[in-house]
């Protein structure tokens, strides 16, 4: 199965026809997902002994099973953090994988790690951190802030007295799920300041003020955030880079959402206090227009996630030899094994300049507020709050949480758009109200304004 045969380029030229129909394709639908027990109805058995063969298993993906995803780049997918992906990055994500790089260490894979390089120091560039800050490309925000809370509880315990405490961090109640689901990895306890809105630094203070004894020997990080996938909410960052400060607290700011917008000069004041931070997460695969996967975890001091997280072992001698100098780039997250996963980004970036990422990230803000004119001019909807960078919550004046569900699914099977409901905290109750989150600048005003009529 490893040699080259006519079934082999035949397929190979079947592949290349439908990436190209794909990345040229400007018109597609919203994917429909099935039951496993319906996908498996129509495609049958496709893992058998003597395997169904390609031309089979391709017709299977083509007919059936790629009609049952959602394509993250259809601009009326406005859920969640939707992506969208430049052609260019598209392309060379394909480039990447059939180089099969090694992207651990520079001695196997030192041109992809090279241009992957050059791209996390445009992105390093953005955050105005000092000189001597860098960082690595991650599967996505999760890692990339697991990586910097493990490096910054490495840190705290190099002091003996913490050798043998449980770390303890504190972030917003507002702060993305991945702040509760690696702290739980990391083994180290977390604790809330209770806002959806604005982490505020007399909020923070008050937190720690409450503090008992044993917990504030204990903490040893902040965690702001810098965008919050809910809302677009950017924290008091300047005012919690004084407390980190004067408390000796490691400053670690989740942006993933929200850390493409420094390019945006409009909003760029708004991050101000992101260059004090220790380190950052941002997310390419987000509104950076990189393909999934694609995060990146940021230092101000590299030496100390290299001093966390570079693995040890005879097999990897030969990796830190001085024949085989250079970055590598395992040295500063959580995973030894990784692709190249900046090389699409690097590509795109080379193509089109980072001018060109400007303006996609300023569209992405003007429809948010395009949207908002929207909302307010219409008699059936309301803002719950004006859009803060590309998220918008609106609610259905009238409409209790089973009508957001039902519709939000009546739109997805018709093939017309995917925007869900989300909650958001009205006092002490939570109400469900409906949310856009623009980042393909493809989107239209007229996008917008079909899907609010559906709401009629």
């Amino acid at each position: 199965m490893h040699k080259i045969d006519i079934d082999l380029v035949e397929m190979t030229l079947d592949v290349m026809k439908y990436t190209i129909d794909r990345v040229s394709n400007t018109k597609f639908d919203i994917g429909i997902p099935k039951k496993a027990e319906e996908l498996k109805a129509l495609v049958g058995e496709t893992i058998t002994p003597k395997g169904v063969g390609g031309e089979y298993a391709f017709d299977m993906w083509k007919k059936h099973l790629s009609k049952a995803v959602v394509p993250i780049d259809h601009p009326r997918h406005l859920a969640f953090v939707p992506a969208s992906p430049t052609r260019a990055a598209i392309m060379f994500d394909l480039v990447t994988s059939a180089s099969s790089i090694h992207g651990a260490y520079w001695m196997e894979g030192a041109g992809g790690i090279f241009c992957e390089n050059e791209a996390m120091s445009w992105i390093v560039s953005l955050t105005g951190l000092p000189e001597g800050a860098f960082g690595v490309f991650t599967s996505g925000g999760t890692a990339a802030n697991l990586s910097a809370i493990v490096t910054a509880r490495e840190h705290w315990r190099e002091n003996a007295v913490h050798k043998t405490q449980r770390g303890l961090i504190i972030t917003s109640s507002g702060a993305h799920s991945s702040i509760k689901a690696m702290a739980k990895v990391a083994d180290v306890d977390i604790l809330l300041v209770e806002t959806e809105d604005v982490m505020s630094e007399e909020g923070l203070q008050d937190c720690i003020n409450s503090l008992s004894k044993d917990q504030r020997e204990r903490l040893f990080a902040i965690v702001a955030t810098g965008g919050t996938t809910n809302a677009g909410i950017i924290d008091d960052l300047t005012g919690i880079a004084n407390i980190c400060e004067q408390e000796n607290l490691w400053f670690h700011i989740d942006a993933a959402y929200g850390g493409g917008a420094l390019v945006a000069d409009s909003v760029r004041h708004l991050f101000n206090g992101i260059e004090r931070a220790d380190s950052i997460t941002i997310d390419p695969h987000k509104w950076m227009f990189s393909p999934y996967d694609c995060g990146a975890v940021i230092y101000k001091q590299p030496e100390l996630a290299k001093k966390a997280h570079s693995q040890q072992g005879s097999y990897l001698d030969i990796f830190k030899d001085e024949g085989a100098h250079g970055f590598n780039p395992t040295d500063y997250q959580i995973q030894l094994t990784r692709r190249v996963r900046g090389l699409p980004l690097w590509f795109s970036l080379a193509t089109h300049g980072t001018n060109r990422y400007k303006e996609a990230v300023e569209r992405g803000l003007e429809l948010a507020q395009i949207a908002g004119r929207l909302i307010k001019n219409a008699p059936h909807v309301e803002l719950v709050r004006d859009p803060s960078l590309s998220c918008v919550l609106y609610r259905r004046i009238g409409w209790n949480p089973e009508d957001y569900t039902h519709w939000t699914y009546e739109n997805q099977k018709s093939g017309f758009a995917l925007v869900t409901p989300t909650k958001w905290k009205s006092g002490n109750t939570y109400e469900t109200v409906s949310r856009f989150c623009f980042i393909n600048p493809d989107t239209t005003e007229e996008d917008i304004k079909l899907i609010l009529e559906s709401m009629k």
